[in-house]
């Protein structure tokens, strides 16, 4: 089992991560902010899409504004065609 250093930030010291985001993390092995913030939000989104194909564009909204301290409901709203175009080229349908 892998240890969390005693200075990394768990998940639930970000901003928007319920506990169901921060579950579906887990499962693909990210389990500290520090490791969040370091990760690219697509690349994490299309990791967990592949094993729970039901998360919706709510998530990854969440990762992104987790990663820049942002409301996801800001996220969602000023951002969303860029981040629906980004999904379109990497071959990623949003739900």
């Amino acid at each position: 089992m892998k240890r969390r250093k005693t200075h990394e930030s768990p998940l639930d010291a970000l901003r928007g991560l319920g506990p169901k985001s921060r579950e579906m993390l887990a499962r693909v092995g990210v389990t500290t902010a520090t490791e969040l913030q370091a990760s690219d939000p697509f690349t994490l989104y299309a990791r967990i899409k592949a094993i729970e194909p039901a998360a919706s564009l709510n998530l990854l909204y969440a990762l992104i504004g987790a990663i820049e301290n942002r409301d996801w409901r800001e996220v969602a709203r000023d951002d969303k065609t860029r981040i629906l175009m980004r999904l379109d080229d990497v071959g990623i349908a949003p739900k």
